[in-house]
Parts: structure tokens; C-alpha cells; sequence
């Protein structure tokens, strides 16, 4: 699917997204699910390809024709599995999106949620220069986006977010480095704490906690944890090291939905605000962002912008739209709330695999 710009972080520019879209059919009912995967091996080892080969030749055995209670029992089905957590994610959705359906309730009540709008950003790629990221700025801050979050990389960092900065003294800014820095770089960073920023998303190595912990003392705004987290335990651990101050719930990184939520409530009871992060969703996934970011320690925005920032023409018949108070309207149908429109669908496809 055509992204409707070109996306661009410390690991590589997107212009376009495969996407890997599930049904499961039950009980003359069908669930959809979403797998986040990419194209490329960059922000997970899992891409779009191996996730198809897993899900084919590993998961889908496990569970067709199985009497699958609920998420925590397909979990247990498919733990022997091990890794693979955007594979898995994709089709713990769409078993969520059958169990809705089938009690006739909305994730959102299904999980417990608390709110009927969420509060959202958008986080905008790296750009040919600070001038064109000011101006891409404004123009998200004029469509009525409260919260603004840019990507960073070596020497692509402090002077940009101190552009950004100068021109919206009072816009919630926070930065995301996706894993680009070391130790080595702390003096370079140094100056971000100085610009009042919300956070500074994941700046060292993705499989590095005990580093977070000593950068975190160093730095007077919050560090926040994306990739480090990768299961509930992770989630207690960073805690624990006192690695950060807030951490990023995405449900594909850790698994599923059903471990998102754990791994929320791991940091309410710990008393660490946690908020949704987005991968380039379609509707199927921006409607389960929307649903999980309803849980009450979800307090700060969520990435998960309007359907209009990312496709010019989705895939669901629902699209997700703005309010002018920087939020988005939960979906509060059956299930995951959205419908496929099956042209566009067709249209995108390049492949369909049934088992």
C-alpha cells in the first residue's frame, strides 16, 4: 500500500507498506487481524515473508479446527514458538475480532476501556531539513495534532529538535531514536533535555535495559522504552533497573493484545504512564491501537493518527478522523468495529494464501 509520504527513521525509508492481513472463519463469522511486520528486517528481524511462513507453517496448524477459549488460551497453544511476536500479534487480533463479534462487544469492552475518544499525535520521519521539518510541523500542528513526535539519528537530532522547538515553544514534542546511539553519544544528547521535551523514545541499543538505567540518571527528561520491551517480564524488569520513566505499549512487539494489556497493567500497578505506539497500520490496526489505548493508564497520546496521514485509500469503510481537540473516536461496534472494503482490498493484494 502507497503511503502517502515517504516515512523515514534512523533504520530506513518506507514508500511503501506490505501489509499482511488475517481472517479467521468461525462460526459463519470471520475475524481480521493485522501483522505489523515490514518489508525489511529493520525495526524487528521479523519481516512481512517470515511472518507469512510462520503464521502458514507454524501457528495455523496449532489452532485450526481447535476450540480456542480466548486470547490467553491461543497464547498457550502457540508457546512453543519461540519469538515471532508480530506473527503472533496479527492473529490474536483477529481471534479478539471473532470473540467481539460473537458476544456482540467492542474491544473496547472487551478490555475494560475507560474512554470513547483517545488522545493521539503523530510522529513525522526524518526530513531533507530542518526547514522542510518545520514546515511539515506546522502543517500537522494546523490539521490540529496537539502532540508531535520526529525521529532522530547522529546528526540528525539535537539542531532538529531545537528547530522544531524554537518555532512551537509550547507544542508536546517528544523525539524517537529507534536504537541509533550508544553510551558514546551521551554528550551529543545532552542538549534534548534542555528543549522541554515529553520523552526520548528508545536512543540505545534494542535489546539494552541496563544501559537505559544509566543514561536515565543522567537525564532529567523521561527516557521511554519501545523496543526493549518485548514481553510483560521486560516491562518489569526496565522498571525494576529504574530504566525509564515511560514506556510504549505496541501490541505487535510484545505478542498480542492479550500481553499488551498485561504489560500495561504491570506499569499502572508501578505507577509508570504508558501510551500506544503505531507501526503504519491500516484501519484493522489503527482500530485495535484505538480499543487498547482506552485502558486508564494509557495517559499520554497515543500514535495513532487519522487514516488520512497514512493511505489515501484504506482498506476498511471506516475511516478514522481527527477531532478538533487532537483526538480520535473509539470504533464501538461488534469486535475490532471496522468493515473491509473488499475492492480496495483486491486492489492492494499480491498474494492470498488459505489454509
Amino acid at each position: 500500500m502507497p503511503l502517502v509520504s515517504a516515512f523515514e527513521t534512523s533504520f530506513g525509508r518506507e514508500t511503501n507498506r506490505e501489509c499482511v492481513i488475517i481472517e479467521i472463519h468461525s462460526e459463519g463469522l470471520i475475524g481480521y487481524g493485522e501483522c505489523v511486520a515490514a518489508r525489511d528486517p529493520g525495526y524487528s528481524y521479523e519481516t512481512a515473508q517470515t511472518s507469512i511462513h510462520v503464521i502458514k507453517d507454524f501457528i495455523i496448524p496449532l489452532i485450526i479446527g481447535k476450540d480456542i477459549k480466548d486470547a490467553n488460551d491461543f497464547q498457550n497453544k502457540v508457546s512453543g514458538i519461540r519469538g515471532h511476536h508480530l506473527a503472533k500479534a496479527g492473529v490474536e487480533m483477529a481471534i479478539w475480532d471473532l470473540l467481539g463479534k460473537r458476544e456482540n462487544k467492542s474491544l473496547k469492552d472487551l478490555f475494560g476501556g475507560v474512554r470513547d475518544k483517545v488522545e493521539v499525535g503523530v510522529s513525522i520521519g526524518i526530513q531533507e531539513s530542518k526547514e522542510v521539518l518545520v514546515k511539515t510541523v506546522q502543517d500537522y500542528v494546523n490539521q490540529g495534532y496537539a502532540r508531535v513526535k520526529i525521529k532522530i539519528k547522529p546528526t540528525r537530532d539535537v539542531e532538529d529538535a531545537k528547530a522544531v522547538r524554537k518555532y512551537f515553544p509550547d507544542l508536546r514534542l517528544q523525539v524517537d531514536a529507534n536504537s541509533a546511539y550508544s553510551m558514546d553519544d551521551i554528550k551529543t544528547l545532552q542538549p534534548l533535555d534542555d528543549l522541554n521535551l515529553l520523552l526520548i523514545e528508545q536512543p540505545l541499543f534494542e535489546d539494552d535495559i541496563w544501559d537505559h538505567h544509566k543514561l536515565q540518571v543522567q537525564f532529567k527528561t523521561p527516557i521511554c522504552l519501545d523496543e526493549s520491551i518485548i514481553t510483560p517480564r521486560h516491562a518489569r524488569y526496565a522498571i525494576e533497573m529504574k530504566a525509564c520513566k515511560i514506556i510504549n505499549i505496541k501490541a505487535g512487539r510484545l505478542g498480542g493484545l492479550s500481553q499488551a494489556i498485561q504489560t500495561h497493567d504491570i506499569c499502572q500497578e508501578n505507577q509508570i504512564p504508558v501510551w500506544c505506539g503505531g507501526m503504519l497500520e491500516t484501519g484493522i490496526g489503527r482500530a485495535s491501537n484505538l480499543a487498547l489505548a482506552t485502558l486508564p493508564n494509557f495517559i499520554l497520546p497515543a500514535d495513532v493518527s487519522a487514516s488520512n496521514r497514512y493511505y489515501k485509500k484504506d482498506i476498511t469503510n471506516e475511516n478514522f478522523v481527527l477531532n478538533n481537540d487532537s483526538t480520535i473516536n473509539v470504533s464501538t461496534g461488534a469486535g475490532l468495529g471496522v468493515t473491509i472494503d473488499n475492492e480496495a482490498l483486491k486492489s492492494y493484494t499480491l498474494a492470498t494464501i488459505k489454509s
